[in-house]
C-alpha cells in the first residue's frame, strides 16, 4: 500500500531559490509559472506532458496554494513582473509604498 502524502509538503519556499517564491519541491518550477500557464489556457495535464518530472499533485497543489493566498501572491507576481519590465527597459523601479 502506498503511503499518504502530506499536502503541506507539496509547495516549498527557500530563500535564495527562485527568488524565495513558492515552488514545487525538487524543481525550480514556481507557483507563478504554473498559474501563468493555466491562465494562458494550458491544462495541468499538458504541463505534466511538458515537464514529466512533476506530478499532477504538485501542479494542483501549486494552484491550490495560489487560490488560498491569491491576494498576496497577485501582489508578489505584479511586483516581479514590474521588476522584469524595468530590467528589460533599463528603467528604474519606483516604490510608492
Amino acid at each position: 500500500m502506498k503511503t499518504l502524502t502530506d499536502i503541506g509538503t507539496l509547495i516549498v519556499r527557500t530563500p535564495g531559490t527562485c527568488g524565495g517564491g513558492g515552488r514545487i519541491p525538487g524543481s525550480r518550477i514556481t507557483v507563478q509559472y504554473i498559474v501563468t500557464e493555466v491562465k494562458a489556457g494550458i491544462t495541468p495535464e499538458e504541463i505534466l506532458e511538458d515537464k514529466p518530472y512533476l506530478t499532477l499533485a504538485g501542479i494542483y497543489s501549486a494552484l491550490a496554494y495560489y487560490y488560498a493566498n491569491k491576494e498576496s501572491l497577485d501582489a508578489e507576481f505584479a511586483a516581479y513582473d514590474e521588476e522584469c519590465r524595468c530590467l528589460e527597459t533599463g528603467s528604474k523601479i519606483i516604490n510608492i509604498s
